[in-house]
């Protein structure tokens, strides 16, 4: 089965190290959990995963794949899509528009038949409508599908970015503080769509705060603190880890 693996990966930016020697696998059918505090490298390391920054030094490999000097685009059809800390949606559009932009990799009807109208276009439309109705339905916001994306809550608008990033159809799935700004049940919620993903043999990098959330969720957890690895393992684990609890949490498990 595909996994994602960083070896030795590296990012400096002038004479500042982002992150260093950094390995990492993402097996498929698992939640693999990336933590630790603010401006520990884990958004860097998504960065260089997906194409948008280049690394200073090591390499990353999907399946048979070699990511590391790959542009975004090309990453994406390699399989992986991503989710972002900051949202990036089209705030005036509906979610169902939204989620339909995410298809645009499985297009294949030119522009001159899509502004014609032609049968071919049209249907690719019907299609690409129904599968984006069909991830509104398993996200439970079938409802809303009209709905200006801007005027969503917090967590709602982080549902529709994750719809957007499904709709690529990827073997990997890269989350990005999936969970901020929603309830326990919204969470909860969440999680089992998650497990449902794993469960069809997709991988999942989760990055993300809520401890619990990630106790509860993930196989594996790996622990940035200053660009480096400096835990690993199963959740209850590494929690327990006073290196972790040190450097991360600062202050007591229970606390915590």
């Amino acid at each position: 089965m595909t996994e994602l693996v960083l070896e030795n990966v590296g990012k400096t930016f002038g004479g500042v190290v982002a992150s260093e020697n950094v390995n990492i696998r993402v097996p498929a059918g698992r939640i693999t959990g990336l933590i630790g505090p603010n401006g520990a490298g884990k958004t860097t390391i998504v960065n260089m995963i997906t194409g948008m920054l280049a690394l200073s030094s090591g390499r990353i490999t999907f399946g048979d794949t070699d990511l590391t000097t790959m542009m975004p685009h090309r990453i994406a059809e390699a399989g992986l899509a991503r989710t972002f800390q900051n949202i990036r949606l089209l705030k005036d559009a509906s979610i169902l528009e939204n989620v339909m932009i995410g298809f645009h990799m499985a297009e294949r009807s030119t522009l001159l038949s899509a502004l014609f109208r032609l049968p071919g276009a049209a249907k690719e439309t019907r299609d690409t409508r129904a599968a984006a109705m069909a991830l509104l339905d398993r996200f439970g916001m079938t409802h809303l599908r009209d709905h200006p994306a801007g005027s969503l809550s917090y967590g709602h608008q982080r549902r529709v970015e994750m719809m957007r990033a499904l709709a690529a159809d990827p073997q990997l799935l890269l989350l990005d503080e999936p969970v901020a700004g929603m309830n326990e049940a919204e969470s909860a919620e969440l999680a089992r769509i998650f497990r449902e993903l794993t469960d069809e043999g997709r991988a999942i990098l989760l990055i993300e705060h809520d401890m619990r959330f990630v106790t509860d969720l993930c196989h594996h957890v790996y622990v940035l603190d200053g660009g480096k690895v400096i835990s690993e393992g199963r959740p209850a684990d590494v929690l327990a880890d006073p290196v972790v609890v040190t450097a991360y949490l600062g202050e007591s498990i229970d606390a915590a």
